[in-house]
Order: C-alpha cells, then sequence, then structure tokens
C-alpha cells in the first residue's frame, strides 16, 4: 500500500503550505479581496458588471493553485505569459479561458467589441446639442492622463510604461488595455487589472471628490433640457462617418477602436433592430463579463506580487484624482462662462467611464435637488470623454511606439 500525502490530494493547500509567507498570505488576501469585490458589486457599490465576474476569478484562481509539475506550481485556468507556438499550443488544450484570453485579450479584440457596444448605448446626440462645451469639459479631465506621465517617468519609468500608466486617467477601461498592450507588453497585465479595478472604485470615490469641491447649491442648479435644439439622426450618421474617417486619418493607430466605437453609433442611428439587439446585448455585455472574468483570474498572486505593481496602484490612484479634479475645474471654467447656469458637477463626467461617471453627476445632483436633471448634458461630456482619450491614446502609442 502506498504511502498517501493527504496533501497532495488538496494540491490547493499543499501549495498554501509550500509557498514562501509572501505568496501564501498573497493568495490568502487576494482570496479574500475577490469575496468582498463579488460582494460590493451585488450591492450596487461598485459597478457589478465587472467586479461580480473579476471577484469570482480573483478567489477561485489564488484558490486553485497546484503542482503543475514536481517543481512548478500553477493553475489551469490561463497562462499570460505563453507565447512559443508549441507551448501555446499545448495550453490552449488545458487551460480553460486560454482560448478566450489569447483570441480576445491579448489582442485587444476584447476592447473592440466593449467599445463597438458602447457606441450602440450612446446617443452621441447629448454631445451634438453643445459639442464645443462637451469637448472642453472633456479636454479638462484628461488632466490626470497627461500629468501621470511625468510624474511616472520622474519616479523613473520608461517612457513607454508611463505613457501607458498614464491612460488610467482616462477611466477607460479599453483604451488602457489597448495602449498598454502596444506600449507596456509586459505590464498590460498588472496596468489592466489596475485600471479596471480602480474604474469601480470611482463609482464609488468620485462622489466625495465632488462633494468636496462643489457646494451643494452649485450642485443643485437645474438645466432645462427643454431648452437643447433636436438633433436629427442624419446629422448622428454624418457625424459619425465624418469623425471616424477623420480621426482613422489622423491617428491610424487607433483606428480599429474608433471604427468599432462609431459603428456603433450608426448601428444604433440605423435602427436596424436585430444588430443593435445583438451587439448592444450579447456583445457588449459577454464581452464585458469575460473581460471581468479573465482580469480576476490574472490577479494570481506571483503576477500582483510584481514590484512594480505597488508603483502602479499609486499612479493609479494620482491620475484618476488629477482626470477628476481637472474635470471639476473644467465644469466650473463651463459655469462661468455661462452665467452661472451650468451645473459644474457635469465636470467629473468628462473623465470618460461612459457611463458610469455621468450617472455619478446626475446622482450628485439629485441629491442636492431631486428637481436636478442634468444626465443629457453629463451624457454629452461623457461620450467626447471617449473622443479625447482615444486620441490622446494614439499621440502616446504614434509617438513612443
Amino acid at each position: 500500500m502506498p504511502d498517501i500525502d493527504i496533501l497532495n490530494i488538496f494540491q490547493g493547500v499543499a501549495t498554501m503550505v509550500a509557498a514562501s509567507p509572501t505568496v501564501a498570505i498573497a493568495r490568502i488576501v487576494l482570496i479574500a479581496l475577490g469575496v468582498l469585490f463579488v460582494y460590493l458589486g451585488a450591492n450596487g457599490t461598485l459597478e457589478p458588471l465587472i467586479m461580480i465576474p473579476m471577484g469570482f476569478g480573483m478567489s477561485a484562481v489564488n484558490a486553485a493553485v497546484l503542482y503543475l509539475s514536481a517543481t512548478t506550481t500553477g493553475t489551469i485556468f490561463l497562462d499570460p505569459m505563453v507565447s512559443e507556438p508549441g507551448s501555446l499550443v499545448s495550453i490552449l488544450q488545458i487551460d480553460f479561458l486560454q482560448p478566450v484570453y489569447t483570441f480576445m485579450f491579448s489582442n485587444g479584440l476584447i476592447a473592440c467589441l466593449v467599445f463597438m457596444g458602447i457606441g450602440v448605448i450612446s446617443d452621441i446626440g447629448y454631445m451634438l446639442i453643445s459639442p464645443f462645451r462637451s469637448m472642453f469639459i472633456a479636454v479638462c479631465a484628461e488632466l490626470g492622463t497627461v500629468l501621470t506621465f511625468p510624474i511616472a517617468v520622474a519616479l523613473g519609468m520608461p517612457y513607454k510604461e508611463a505613457a501607458a500608466i498614464a491612460m488610467i486617467g482616462s477611466a477607460d477601461g479599453p483604451m488602457v488595455l489597448y495602449t498598454s498592450l502596444i506600449l507596456a507588453k509586459d505590464l498590460f497585465v498588472p496596468i489592466t487589472i489596475v485600471a479596471y479595478l480602480y474604474l469601480s472604485l470611482a463609482y464609488a470615490g468620485y462622489p466625495y471628490l465632488i462633494k468636496l469641491m462643489i457646494p451643494k447649491e452649485l450642485r443643485g442648479i437645474k438645466m432645462d433640457p427643454g431648452k437643447n435644439p433636436k438633433v436629427s439622426k442624419a446629422e448622428k450618421m454624418t457625424f459619425a462617418v465624418i469623425t471616424s474617417v477623420l480621426l482613422c486619418l489622423l491617428f491610424p493607430v487607433a483606428a480599429p477602436l474608433f471604427m468599432s466605437f462609431f459603428l456603433g453609433i450608426m448601428i444604433r442611428e440605423s435602427g436596424v433592430t436585430q444588430y443593435i439587439e445583438f451587439i448592444g446585448g450579447p456583445v457588449l455585455y459577454g464581452s464585458t463579463f469575460f473581460l471581468g472574468l479573465l482580469l480576476g483570474v490574472l490577479c494570481e498572486a506571483n503576477t500582483i506580487l510584481n514590484p512594480k505593481v505597488i508603483m502602479l496602484l499609486v499612479l493609479g490612484v494620482v491620475a484618476l484624482l488629477i482626470s477628476g479634479i481637472g474635470g471639476i475645474i473644467g465644469g466650473y471654467i463651463v459655469y462661468w462662462m455661462s452665467g452661472r447656469t451650468f451645473n459644474p458637477a457635469i465636470g467629473i463626467a468628462g473623465v470618460s467611464c461612459l457611463p458610469t461617471t455621468a450617472k455619478v453627476a446626475q446622482k450628485a445632483a439629485r441629491e442636492a435637488n431631486k428637481l436636478a436633471l442634468i444626465l443629457p448634458a453629463a451624457m454629452g461630456a461623457s461620450i467626447c470623454g471617449v473622443i479625447s482619450s482615444a486620441i490622446l491614446a494614439a499621440i502616446y502609442v504614434t509617438l513612443l511606439r
């Protein structure tokens, strides 16, 4: 009768016991953090579309570490580092999420699908009502994306990595994924994880920034949507086609994202119900689900313990904080230029986490004044934020690639 080592039967426990104290503690913390994310997503404190699958993946992957051989440990979820063709073919047959990661995540396809879905649910009529005002706020809200770059360089990071990290300030998850994939492939996994983690946390944190910077009487300013001019479908479709072609011509490196976003808008305005339901439903929410799940699975302890991750965590907070401040400053400038009739809380919507920041702005206004309706103007600023962040990402990639 062979000797049976109980720990070898329960390998998740065995690898925990055999690991260094740092790795073991990190796994326990990440399991607990994953469970917390599921709870906070389920009760609406954080964005449930990302945080529920992300939390599940994070807790599962850190529990399910096993012996891959006599000397190595790992998981059978996916391996983000494998690239040699023979090894890749083998692991595609074993790791159950590897095909989704290899064919959708690591090449940026999932970012394009999410962008297309965002286009389908975005009414650019809100932006075209006052395009210059909306774009001005969006440009102000890129302050963190711009200023974090020299801060990261000053801290010793290479230009490419600094630019990829700075894009967290755009609060545009697919854009961060796409930029880091091109400029900092070795760090794009932790950068993307940090970005999406903070984008969900921004949903909980930005309301406090609004309250800190904007007094209640200004947050409660009512804006009459009845005064807004009507924008026809023909105008929206013309704008989408011309803007897509122009941006692809000027910044071809980001053309897949521009095309995806404006194609989604065209599909929305075309009124083809089958496409709208398919892309705005299964494509968008399916991509978002797998994006969240993959991000959670990539939060394996050994990846997170990369020494640069601590710096990414700090710089990510700095980028989003400065962008939020910049957006609110832009809101204040428009408030003064409009004769004090513009609600400055709309400024936070320029940080392009569409539609989250627009909803944050509306909620802040409604808490100050139950009759305040600023969502249309906030959506306009948020849509412009998507465009401005794509332009800035294209500039970084063009200059540094």
